[in-house]
């Protein structure tokens, strides 16, 4: 397109005019420098320390300093450069402990967060922890802190408080999924009792009494009491006794997997009498139970009406329509997302956030079959 000048404030930039940096191609001016921050503030006449506000989503940058700045980013193609900021003191990249990465809920939570911190200038650095075992978590939680990340977010850990404080008193730390309280780390929760309170409610709405639940086993040395999944086979068992059906209370404690579903199907259909409703307490375990009841000859819900939870998006495919309770991953990974960038900007107090789930109902979930 030949040597297009366009002229700034002070500021001659040639747009065909780009240097490599590690396979990256940046805009410079016409003498040659890279564009630099004080060049933009320039350009879109605001100071160098409002720029940086826009850049970091600082507070108190108006809407109009936000489009004025990212104008003049936009027209100047100005990227910053991750060695020059990580020398400031940030490396302007959060760590994300998972307990694995096959649950599709985590990639909402991870959605929710990156649409937070990317107008930030954030990147997330995502590693997992194994969510069974105590040491793979603490060796995934200490390669994040080596590679100095600004912040680190855990999701459902299984290490003890003690330990993730430890780390939330050096790195600004978020703990998604746990309830306990702390005054180091902020916390972003939903109401399991709530949730689990709707999914069996339902059920025994639509007439079920012998309805089961599949849990998971404790792992680690955290307190079960503060567990999501104990919240929930307690709620399950609470829910189940004030209705009168504590009789018929059925538990399978196996893993928030396809693998621990299936297995825990297995079990709970292989009992005589077999339950006509089974509530997984995750998405990914209510996939196995699926697999598991067709595998026995059984049809969903004609026979064996299905409850999950997490509402992760394959739940809503036409060929899935799982009934299950929603808790916003979104949302989650977006306050995680905001709580960190906070603690970056200096806020010191703990938050601690809860989601309201609500109850998304399906094809998977109808009236139990008629008495033989």
């Amino acid at each position: 397109m030949g040597n297009v000048i366009h002229r700034g404030i002070g500021l001659e930039l040639v747009q065909s005019g780009r240097v490599e940096s590690n396979g990256v191609r940046h805009m410079v001016t016409r003498d040659g420098r890279r564009v630099t921050i004080t060049d933009v503030a320039s350009h879109a006449r605001v100071s160098t320390t409002a720029v940086s506000k826009v850049l970091r989503n600082a507070y108190g940058v108006s809407e109009a300093m936000r489009v004025k700045v990212q104008a003049a980013i936009d027209e100047l193609g100005y990227r910053p450069q991750a060695a020059a900021r990580a020398m400031r003191g940030r490396t302007f990249t959060f760590g994300v402990v998972l307990p694995h990465i096959r649950n599709p809920f985590f990639a909402d939570i991870l959605d929710g967060l990156d649409e937070q911190i990317a107008g930030a200038g954030y990147q997330a650095i995502i590693v997992q922890g194994s969510g069974r075992d105590t040491e793979a978590e603490v060796r995934a939680i200490d390669a994040l802190v080596d590679r100095q990340v600004d912040g680190i977010l855990v999701v459902a850990p299984v290490i003890a408080r003690v330990r993730l404080e430890e780390m939330a008193r050096n790195t600004p730390t978020v703990v998604l999924g746990r309830h306990d309280r702390s005054a180091v780390y902020d916390s972003v929760l939903d109401d399991d009792e709530a949730g689990a309170e709707l999914a069996v409610e339902h059920l025994i709405a639509l007439g079920h009494r012998r309805i089961a639940h599949i849990t998971q086993k404790d792992v680690g040395s955290v307190r079960s009491v503060t567990l999501l999944h104990t919240i929930r086979a307690r709620t399950y068992e609470r829910v189940m006794a004030e209705h009168g059906l504590a009789g018929h209370v059925a538990l399978a404690a196996t893993s928030y997997t396809e693998e621990g579903g299936h297995q825990g199907a297995r079990e709970l259909l292989a009992r005589s009498p077999r339950p006509t409703a089974i509530f997984a307490g995750a998405d990914q375990a209510a996939f196995g139970v699926l697999a598991a009841v067709h595998e026995a000859g059984l049809a969903v819900p004609g026979d064996v009406s299905v409850v999950g939870y997490d509402n992760a998006r394959a739940a809503g495919l036409s060929h899935i329509s799982l009934t299950s309770v929603d808790q916003d991953g979104v949302i989650m990974g977006k306050t995680a997302g905001r709580l960190l960038l906070e603690r970056i900007e200096g806020r010191t107090t703990a938050v601690r956030f809860s989601v309201t789930p609500t109850l998304v109902t399906r094809r998977s979930t109808a009236p139990p079959p008629a008495p033989a």
